[in-house]
């Protein structure tokens, strides 16, 4: 694959901040800078990256309390996610004191983006799909010439993302997987927001939460 990428477990949540960058121009994006942006930084160094994107997939302390000082110290531009999650964004520091996640800051994205718009990782293209249920505003982000995707917590190995928060909703969740995800094809790998990644197709057929 012409993309690298290095996961960075961050917060006491674990969350897979990933960084992804092209071997050849060694540009790159961080994906999900949730906190411990000192340990961030530290991996771009030592990868010898340059960093041109800050991309978020929902707006859940463990994902984005990190991206506004990311963003500060970097002078690269927050993308993501979908403006329905403008609301958890906006209490990014009441979250992290909920959590005991130091250092967060609420967030305005320099740009939100919408299902049907396409970014860029790598110098690859990625579509943009809003995948509802975990969080108002999630969003996946998958490449089919490269056949691999970013789901953030929509899509565990095993499991789904939660559903049980107040803006939860157990059946769009479902529905979003089930309808945009899964037909895209069995071969697709992808990075989860936490623990090990897996492919859409052992999902489909292994995943209790997708059977029946």
């Amino acid at each position: 694959m012409p993309l690298k990428a290095s996961i960075i477990p961050v917060t006491p949540f674990q969350q897979n901040c990933v960084l992804v960058w092209d071997d050849q121009s060694m540009q790159g994006t961080v994906i999900d800078p949730g906190g411990d942006v000192a340990r961030i930084e530290a991996e771009i160094a030592a990868r010898g990256v340059t960093l041109t994107q800050i991309l978020l997939t929902h707006g859940h302390i463990d994902h984005a309390g990190g991206a506004d000082e990311l963003r500060e110290k970097t002078g690269i531009a927050v993308t993501g996610p979908h403006r329905a999650d403008a609301i958890l964004l906006d209490h990014l520091e009441q979250q992290g004191r909920a959590y005991d996640i130091r250092g967060a800051r609420n967030l305005v994205p320099d740009r939100w983006l919408e299902e049907g718009e396409s970014i860029t990782i790598g110098g690859e293209t990625f579509d943009v799909l809003h995948c509802p249920g975990h969080s108002p505003g999630s969003l996946v982000y998958v490449s089919k010439d490269l056949r691999v995707a970013f789901v953030g917590d929509v899509l565990f190995q095993g499991s789904i993302g939660r559903t049980d928060f107040p803006y939860g909703d157990h059946d769009a969740l479902i529905t979003a997987i089930t309808t945009k995800l899964l037909p895209l094809g069995d071969d697709i790998a992808f990075v989860c927001g936490h623990g090990p990644g897996s492919d859409f197709g052992t999902e489909r057929r292994s995943n209790p939460f997708l059977q029946g």
